[in-house]
C-alpha cells in the first residue's frame, strides 16, 4: 500500500523577519482598551451626563415619557420621585431616574 501514497515529510518553517519585541503584546493591549474607551465607554458616560441632566432641570409642567412607556405630565418633583399626572384626576409617582425623555409641550393632549 505505501508504494502508492508517497511519503509526507515535513517541510522546515521559513525564517520569521526577527524575533517579537517584547513590548508588542503590551501595545496590543494599549491598542484594545484605547478602542474600547472610544467606542464603549465614552459614549455610555456620554450618555449618563445627558440623562443627569434632564433629571436635574425637571420641573412642574413638563412633558415627560417614562422608561416603560408612560407618558404623562409632571406635577410635583422631590429629590427622588416625581409625580405624573397622566389623565385627568390620575396622579403616579415615579422615580426621577426612570424618566426616559421630555417631549414638546402639548404631546399629551394629541395622544
Amino acid at each position: 500500500m505505501n508504494g502508492l501514497i508517497s511519503a509526507a515529510w515535513a517541510q522546515a518553517a521559513p525564517n520569521a523577519s526577527g524575533p517579537l519585541s517584547p513590548l508588542s503584546p503590551l501595545l496590543m493591549v494599549v491598542v484594545f482598551v484605547a478602542i474600547f474607551y472610544f467606542l464603549l465607554f465614552r459614549p455610555q458616560q456620554k450618555r449618563a451626563r445627558e440623562h443627569q441632566s434632564l433629571v436635574s432641570r425637571l420641573s412642574a409642567g413638563d412633558e415627560v415619557v417614562t422608561n416603560g412607556g408612560l407618558l404623562g405630565r409632571v406635577t410635583e418633583v422631590g429629590d427622588t420621585f416625581v409625580t405624573l399626572e397622566v389623565a385627568e384626576g390620575v396622579r403616579v409617582k415615579v422615580q426621577k431616574v426612570q424618566i426616559q425623555q421630555l417631549v414638546p409641550k402639548g404631546t399629551l393632549k394629541s395622544a
